[in-house]
């Protein structure tokens, strides 16, 4: 079956797959060329899916939806990070929540000052206006 994976901005993933396994909201499940259309919401977990080659390969997923029609299995997701073995996809995801973190920290910081700079003017109005 062809499972092709999508984020926002474009195909991540199209190959040729025998097996694959995701977690939905109700639990893991698994899929196989043969087994009826089957439409799943996707919690943030791990892809595994087995090539037509027999190679395991694994994708971290956010949130998402899996819809498999036919001999087609579309997966549409937030973010999705690909890799060939668990250690090789645990380092990148640790990676891109630290990428995350500082970002999340950066732009708090920036609505902090913000703010500040909205109260520092109400109140020079509020004098103004008295």
């Amino acid at each position: 079956m062809r499972l092709k994976v999508c984020v926002p901005d474009k195909v991540l993933l199209e190959i040729e797959v025998v097996k694959l396994i995701a977690e939905g909201q109700d639990g893991y499940f698994c899929l196989k060329p043969r087994h009826v259309d089957y439409v799943s919401a996707l919690v943030p977990g791990i892809l595994q899916f087995v090539g037509a080659d027999g190679q395991t390969s694994y994708l971290a997923v956010d949130e998402g939806i899996l819809v498999k029609c036919g001999d087609e299995v579309l997966v549409s997701t937030y973010k999705a990070i690909p890799a060939g073995d668990l250690a090789g996809l645990r380092e990148r995801v640790e990676s891109e929540i630290l990428k995350l973190d500082e970002a999340e920290r950066a732009t708090r910081s920036a609505l902090a000052r913000l703010e500040a700079g909205i109260l520092r003017r109400y109140g020079e109005l509020r004098e103004v206006f008295k």
